[in-house]
C-alpha cells in the first residue's frame, strides 16, 4: 500500500532459464533461495523444513545430494514439494546423475571439486536431455589449485575464470541452460567478482556471500554484498548464507528485495523514530510490541511507531498507518492524518485493530471512518507539548550557538 520506492539501477539483461516453474533471469522477478539443513534421506523432516521455507517466501530450495540415500529421499520429495528442488553436488558426478533420476528441477555443481572433464560433460549432457538447468557454483574457498597458482590467490579474475572454464565444457555438448555464482566470504571480493561476472557473461547470476556467519554480523555481510549488487542492477536470484535457521535466510532475502522495490511487499514493514528528548514513551518497547503483534498477521503494509506527536505523523506521512505518543495518549494516523486518539496503554491494540481493518477495507474507507474531533484533539496535545518542551527538545539551538562561538574564538586567536 505504501508508495513504491525510488527505483534502483536498471537490471542488467541476462538470458532466462527455468528452474521448474520459476523463471530466473531475463527480467523475471529476483527469486529467493535457501538450503535445507536436515539430512536429505530424512524425507518427512526435510519436507517439513521445505514447507517452512516456502511459507517464509522461498521460491527455490536446495538440498544436498551427497549419498545414494539422499537421492532416494529426493525422489520421494520432488512430487510433494511446494517449490522446485535443486540438488547440491560437490564431489561425485554419479550423485548428480542420481539426482537427475530423482526428478530435481536443477543442479548445483562446484567446479573446484568436480574436476574431471569427461564427468562434467556427462552431467551436462544428461541435464540437457532432461531440460534441467545447472548452476556453476564457484566458491573462493574451493577453487582448482591451478587457478590459485595462476592468479596468485582467490581473486575476482580467478573466480570468473573458474566459471568460464566450466561453461566451456558445457558449451562443447551444447548445454546453455546455466546460471552462475562466484561467491566469497569476503564482501569486497564477492562484489568485484560479480561485477566482473556480469560484464563477462550474459547468464543469470545467483548472488550470495558464502559463510557469512550467524546474525547479526552475517546479515550485515550478506546485505552489504547482495544489496550493493542488486542496487547496481546485478543479480537474478539470491541466497543469504547464515549460521542460523534457514527460514531466517529467506526472511532476510524477501525483506531485502521488498526494501529495494524488487518484489511486492507481502509482509510487515515497520519503521520507528530513534527517539529524542521529546519522546513520551519507550519507543523501542512499543515498536517491539507492535512488531510482535503484527508480524504473525503478515499484513503487507508499512507501519510507523513515533515517539511524539510534534513531528511524528508528519515525518511518517508516507507510512500506511502509524501511532504517535503525546500526553499519555496514542495518536493513530493513516497517511499522516489523525483518525483516532486512544489511551497510551491501548496504543498497540488500537494499532493492530486499525491495521487489520485497513488491509480489509482500504485506505480511503478508513480515512472516511475517522473519529470526529480526533485531529483537533491531537493538535491541542501537540501545542501543549510544544509549550512544555519547546520546539527544540534536544537543545540543538544552544549547541549551534556554542559551535559558532568556538569557531569564532579559534579564528580570532589565529
Amino acid at each position: 500500500m505504501a508508495r513504491p520506492p525510488v527505483p534502483t539501477s536498471a537490471r542488467r539483461p541476462t538470458r532466462q532459464i527455468h528452474v521448474g516453474s520459476v523463471a530466473v533471469g531475463g527480467g523475471a522477478p529476483v527469486s529467493v533461495q535457501s538450503m535445507t539443513t536436515t539430512k536429505t534421506a530424512d524425507v518427512e523432516g526435510t519436507l517439513a523444513q521445505i514447507y517452512a521455507l516456502a511459507n517464509a517466501g522461498a521460491d527455490l530450495v536446495r538440498c544436498t545430494c551427497n549419498e545414494e540415500e539422499a537421492a532416494v529421499g529426493l525422489a520421494h520429495m520432488v512430487p510433494r514439494s511446494p517449490v522446485p528442488l535443486i540438488a547440491d553436488i560437490h564431489f561425485h558426478q554419479r550423485m548428480a546423475l542420481a539426482a537427475l533420476e530423482a526428478g530435481v528441477a536443477g543442479l548445483r555443481l562446484n567446479p573446484g571439486n568436480l574436476r574431471k572433464e569427461a564427468e562434467i560433460k556427462q552431467v551436462a549432457q544428461e541435464a540437457k536431455d532432461r531440460g534441467v538447468p545447472i548452476r556453476i557454483g564457484v566458491n573462493a574457498g574451493s577453487l582448482h589449485p591451478k587457478l590459485y597458482e595462476r592468479f596468485g590467490g582467490a581473486t575476482p579474475e580467478a573466480l570468473v575464470e573458474s566459471a568460464r572454464l566450466e561453461l566451456a565444457y558445457f558449451e562443447e555438448v551444447g548445454f546453455e541452460d546455466v546460471k552462475i555464482s562466484v561467491k566469497a566470504s569476503s564482501v569486497p571480493l564477492m562484489i568485484e567478482a560479480y561485477r566482473l561476472a556480469s560484464a563477462t557473461f550474459d547468464h543469470p547470476l545467483h548472488l550470495g556471500v558464502t559463510e557469512a556467519g550467524p546474525p547479526p554480523a552475517g546479515l550485515v555481510k550478506g546485505t552489504a554484498g547482495i544489496g550493493t549488487l542488486l542496487a547496481e542492477g546485478i543479480g537474478d536470484t539470491i541466497r543469504y548464507s547464515l549460521t542460523a535457521d534457514p527460514v531466517e535466510e529467506v526472511r532476510a532475502g524477501r525483506q531485502l528485495l521488498e526494501a529495494l522495490g524488487l518484489r511486492e511487499r507481502r509482509g510487515l514493514d515497520l519503521i520507528a523514530c530513534p527517539s529524542c528528548g521529546r519522546a513520551e514513551i519507550d519507543v523501542i518497547g512499543v515498536a517491539r510490541a507492535a512488531q510482535e503483534a503484527l508480524e504473525s498477521r503478515q499484513l503487507p503494509i508499512q507501519v510507523a511507531v513515533m515517539g511524539c506527536v510534534v513531528n511524528g505523523p508528519g515525518e511518517a506521512r508516507e507510512a500506511d498507518i502509524g501511532i504517535a505518543a503525546g500526553r499519555r495518549k496514542g495518536h493513530l494516523f493513516i497517511k499522516g492524518r489523525i483518525v483516532r486518539v486512544v489511551p497510551e496503554e491501548a496504543m498497540v491494540d488500537a494499532l493492530v485493530e486499525e491495521a487489520e481493518r485497513l488491509v480489509a477495507e482500504g485506505i480511503e474507507a478508513r480515512l472516511a471512518a475517522a473519529d470526529d474531533g480526533a485531529e483537533a484533539e491531537a493538535e491541542a496535545d501537540r501545542r501543549l507539548l510544544l509549550e512544555d518542551r519547546g520546539a527544540d527538545a534536544n537543545d540543538s539551538r544552544t549547541r549551534v550557538e556554542l559551535i559558532h562561538r568556538r569557531v569564532g574564538e579559534d579564528a580570532g586567536a589565529s
